[in-house]
């Protein structure tokens, strides 16, 4: 049916509550699902034992302590005893509209990558999974209380095994740009993009970033960050799920027409950065005199594009 894998972060306190509940979930979707957790994470051999699914204690680190995404990538893509894979973040809740998704698509096409936007939504406790009303209580509670987030907000990622084993270049997970890295790598292959945000309730259950020193913002711009986006080839190779082809919903696959933009977006985005950068330099003794900061220049400058 389908290979599930992903790593996490120690596996106590909040983060171990989280991660646990999306493990769980993941391993209802079907009988034959196969989940396989990568990492020596604190408690994850544990959890592991208990869930009764795969567990793969050793991967290459970074000599930050930060783990490369390739080795789990390709192990999972060796190891999985199904055709579909799906990478998936370690606090994702997963209910059977995820698996329907996927079967859904595999009547439509050979070969298909899926992608989809999550919901936030704040979890504090375990999840009564014995309650056979999870699902639909979840989902209520995520759709009434939850937050869908944007595009650029990549946590999982279904597609045939083998499509990018060998094809990674060497990404840290826990910093950005990889996700969309693999979206462009997708549209390159050629295959159908399926966006199922429409379909699929994906839970991100929320939780901080005491991780980083400098919390989530460190994740977006310290230096390891900053080696992800020159890995990935530049912002021409970031793309987000509304580089998608086609869309998955309630009524059926419908073709797409905003990846036809994408480029030309990326294009403008990039040439007004540009001017940007050019501006700030050009003003900058005129700044100093009137002591405008770049972020009041900033704000200026948004409301002007606004109108």
């Amino acid at each position: 049916m389908l290979t599930i894998f992903t790593t996490g972060k120690s596996f106590r306190g909040h983060n171990g509550i989280i991660q646990r509940n999306a493990l769980k979930s993941w391993t209802l979707l079907h009988p034959d699902v196969e989940v396989i957790l990568f990492g020596d994470d604190e408690g994850a051999a544990e959890v592991a034992s208990d869930l009764r699914i795969k567990h793969v204690p050793y991967v290459e680190k970074h000599k930050s302590g930060m783990k490369y995404l390739r080795s789990f990538f390709d192990p999972a893509q060796q190891l999985a005893r199904h055709p579909i894979v799906c990478y998936i973040n370690c606090d994702i809740v997963l209910t059977s509209d995820f698996r329907a998704a996927i079967e859904r698509l595999e009547n439509l096409h050979p070969k298909f990558v899926m992608v989809g936007r999550r919901w936030d939504l704040d979890v504090q406790l375990p999840l009564r999974f014995e309650n056979p009303d999870w699902e639909v209580d979840l989902r209520r509670l995520t759709l009434s209380k939850g937050n869908q987030r944007a595009p650029n907000w990549i946590d999982y990622f279904v597609f045939p095994r083998g499509l990018y084993f060998s094809q990674l270049p060497g990404f840290v997970i826990g910093r950005v740009c990889w996700d969309n890295w693999l979206v462009w790598r997708a549209r390159e292959s050629g295959l159908p993009l399926i966006d199922a945000s429409e379909a699929v309730v994906a839970v991100h259950q929320n939780h901080d970033y005491g991780y980083h020193p400098a919390g989530a913002a460190g994740i977006w711009s310290d230096e390891l960050a900053q080696r992800n986006l020159i890995l990935a080839g530049g912002k021409f190779h970031l793309c987000t799920i509304d580089d998608a082809t086609h869309s998955l919903g309630p009524a059926g696959e419908r073709r797409t027409a905003k990846h036809f933009f994408r480029p030309l977006r990326r294009l403008l985005r990039t040439t007004w950065e540009v001017a940007w950068l050019a501006l700030l330099d050009w003003t900058r003794p005129m700044r100093r005199v009137l002591r405008l900061r770049q972020d009041t220049l900033r704000s200026l400058a948004a409301r002007w594009r606004r109108g």
